[in-house]
């Protein structure tokens, strides 16, 4: 897009979506059930082993994870209270975002009862209550063996990078005629890989999956260690924002803009990429 196509005059509402699982918990939760009181890890790792080797889906597998599972719904928190580490950042993360207004959602490849009684139980019912949950279901919560349903007929079951855009498009609509929405997206692993293509501002956890993603697709990105590196980052954007007299600028289209087109309209916020070396960083 040409920058005769570009409205300077616009400003942007920040929207932040986040990976659940290595993001904002530090580990993962469907394996903790399974692990504890399902299939065990070692029937797991070898249906993620399926999974790399590319003999099975992502789908595929996390129907035989959950399906190992036949015990009431409630039954498994205790153990996920005891197990379960929150980032030491994240609840004054999501307080800063609260205070400026700035809607903050999961994308998830989990299921969505099991994140927010994660949730209602680490944070509390009320503050819990104010982020919306994008992920699979479940089918009867309380009947065994436990049945994901999926959002849709992807491999993955969830196409993450479809729920990024389908939000984008909403908050395009819902945008005042001066706004318009900078999506920003947190993540850490295999499953963010497609939504992390389609943000605009990219936080990646130091050390993992998706930071090696990026690293050997060349996509702009900044690693993050908890959410306090997050926050910090985000205020830089909003501060200069705040700063810029008549806005910056943005796409006044509908359609997605393309990497090219996002580097051109937001130079000063897309990091350079790490420069952590490949051999530093863990499965």
């Amino acid at each position: 897009m040409s920058p005769s196509q570009q409205n300077p005059d616009k400003k942007r509402k920040i929207i932040i979506f986040s990976d659940f699982d290595g993001t904002i918990f530090l580990q993962d939760t469907g394996h903790v059930l399974v692990d504890n009181l399902g299939c065990g890890a070692a029937y797991r790792e070898k249906l993620e082993e399926q999974f790399k080797s590319g003999s099975r889906t992502f789908r595929d597998i996390s129907e035989d994870m959950w399906s190992s599972l036949t015990i009431p719904f409630g039954d498994g928190f205790d153990i996920m209270e005891k197990t379960l580490s929150l980032d030491a950042g994240f609840r004054e993360f999501h307080a800063y975002c609260q205070r400026n207004n700035f809607p903050f959602n999961i994308i998830s490849a989990g299921l969505k009862p099991v994140l927010q009684r994660t949730l209602d139980l680490f944070l509390g019912a009320e503050e819990a209550s104010t982020i919306e949950i994008v992920a699979n279901d479940l089918k009867a919560p309380g009947g065994v063996p436990w049945k994901p349903i999926w959002r849709d007929g992807s491999d993955a079951g969830h196409d993450k990078a479809l729920s990024v855009n389908l939000a984008r498009e909403k908050a395009q609509s819902e945008c005042e005629p001066d706004e318009m929405p900078l999506i920003v997206f947190i993540g850490d692993g295999v499953s963010d890989l497609a939504a992390a293509r389609e943000a605009d501002v990219l936080f990646a956890r130091r050390g993992l999956r998706l930071e090696e993603y990026c690293l050997e697709h060349g996509i702009k990105y900044t690693p993050f260690d908890s959410f306090s590196d997050v926050k910090r980052e985000i205020e830089k954007i909003s501060e200069e924002d705040q700063r810029k007299t008549g806005g910056v600028p943005t796409l006044i289209a509908t359609a997605t803009p393309s990497n090219e087109e996002k580097m051109a309209l937001w130079p000063d916020y897309f990091s350079e990429p790490s420069q952590v070396q490949t051999s530093t960083i863990k499965e």
